[in-house]
């Protein structure tokens, strides 16, 4: 069985994508078929993580954060993930210029764990349906029920708030703030998981 792969995309790979992918790595270290990748539309190949960040990520309990290479975002990539959470609207859009087929399934992480919050048990029946062993099955039909309620969850007043802001050489509470945003998202996004691979 093919893996569940998640790709977080931001600008340099330095700061909130590489948060993003330690934290659902983490979350979901429970299910050997998920991958968790990152990469940014600018990557600073070979860079280590932001110092500020990484220590925004070792707070929230990443221990393997230290450990981050930045890389720059491919088709290919994104050809291979089976959702994108991107960091900001300017990465989505980003992304689906690079392959436009992945306008279904790229998602800012904050628009997905918004999203994710209006699904029903009813909107996972097919999940339910399979075997409690295939998680990736059971992943996918979690981001196409997400998928499918793009439009229809009432939008936000001010589109900026689907983004993570970007704390790169600014003041330490700009990256309280990234955090701020991003763990609740990522949250979001766990706990949606957790119940597509749950559902009876």
């Amino acid at each position: 069985m093919a893996p569940f792969s998640i790709l977080t995309v931001c600008s340099g790979n330095i700061c909130r994508s590489p948060i993003a992918e330690q934290m659902l790595r983490a979350g979901l270290r429970a299910y050997d078929a998920v991958t968790v990748t990152s990469a940014g539309t600018v990557g600073l190949v070979g860079e280590r993580m932001d110092e500020r960040a990484l220590n925004l990520a070792q707070s929230f309990g990443v221990t393997d954060a230290a450990k981050h290479v930045a890389r720059e975002l491919s088709e290919q990539q994104i050809r291979d993930a089976d959702v994108v959470f991107a960091m900001s609207r300017e990465h989505r859009r980003a992304i689906v210029q690079l392959y436009p087929r992945a306008s279904r399934y790229t998602f800012t992480m904050r628009e997905f764990a918004r999203i994710a919050a209006e699904i029903s048990d009813a909107d996972l029946t097919d999940a339910a349906l399979l075997s409690p062993n295939d998680i990736t099955g059971r992943f996918t039909v979690a981001v196409e029920a997400t998928a499918s309620l793009r439009g229809i969850v009432t939008p936000l007043l001010n589109a900026v708030d689907d983004d993570v802001v970007d704390p790169y050489r600014r003041a330490n509470d700009v990256y309280t703030l990234t955090g701020q945003q991003l763990v609740p998202a990522v949250n979001g996004a766990l706990a949606l998981f957790e119940r597509a691979a749950r559902a009876v």
